[in-house]
């Protein structure tokens, strides 16, 4: 299995038509390089297709994923140009369910 310490969201839309060149040009600009061991994800305006580039550290992966109904929880706007998510939001975020209230980020701190 590939492994793969961090995972991040874009949080602006990107056509899937893009292959892995394209995505691969989009990481390094948005994220500022591919970093070896690292996811980065992508979906469309609609949220109803996700795609994740991984860096295997020697190669790069390129997986997609389409939703028939519904559409994948995103990230907004105002979260900036990409989220951070931990494995357990990822497995969320992938089966369409809102990632963003999984693990740490939906624990109660306040009564």
């Amino acid at each position: 299995m590939i492994r793969v310490d961090a995972i991040w969201l874009a949080s602006q839309p990107q056509d899937m038509r893009a292959g892995m060149d394209t995505l691969l040009a989009r990481v390094i600009k948005v994220f500022g390089s591919a970093q070896p061991h690292q996811a980065y994800c992508f979906a469309n305006r609609n949220a109803t297709r996700l795609k994740v580039l991984m860096h295997d550290g020697i190669g790069v992966w390129l997986a997609a994923r389409r939703l028939n109904r519904g559409k994948f929880v995103w990230a907004a706007p105002w979260m900036g140009d990409h989220v951070g998510l931990d494995a357990e939001q990822m497995q969320a975020l992938v089966l369409g369910l809102p990632w963003h209230r999984v693990g740490r980020a939906g624990a109660i701190s306040v009564l």
